[in-house]
């Protein structure tokens, strides 16, 4: 596992019941003993995009073939969870190093604000 893979997991719903299986990015590994990774849900549902927050990536991107997405996709920021590494169901593909690095940024800026 490592940064920038997109994966599929079972993402939990915000009322906590259990999700669907959907695509999700990496963010990172935590840190500490535990294995733990804080990733990002992805959505095919672009028209929820916050517009400066969320990151669209689409069938035009020089990434997307590389991503492993069916369709125009929606890296939902704001959308985290937690898991270890054990809960993935396997990566299906990876996006480029400067699209994470824009995204964690706009994570960043987020939580400093």
């Amino acid at each position: 596992m490592r940064p920038g893979q997109v994966v599929l997991f079972r993402f939990p719903q915000t009322d906590l019941d259990s999700g669907k299986l959907r695509p999700a990015l990496v963010i990172g590994k935590l840190p500490g003993r535990f294995g733990d990774w804080l990733i990002s849900m992805v959505s095919s549902q672009v028209h929820l995009q916050v517009p400066g927050f969320d990151e669209v990536i689409r069938e035009d991107d020089a990434d997307y073939s590389a991503s492993g997405l069916k369709a125009a996709s929606l890296v939902r920021v704001g959308r985290l969870a937690v898991a270890e590494e054990r809960v993935f169901l396997g990566a299906i593909g990876q996006v480029m190093p400067d699209r994470l690095q824009r995204i964690k940024r706009r994570l960043a800026d987020w939580l400093m604000s």
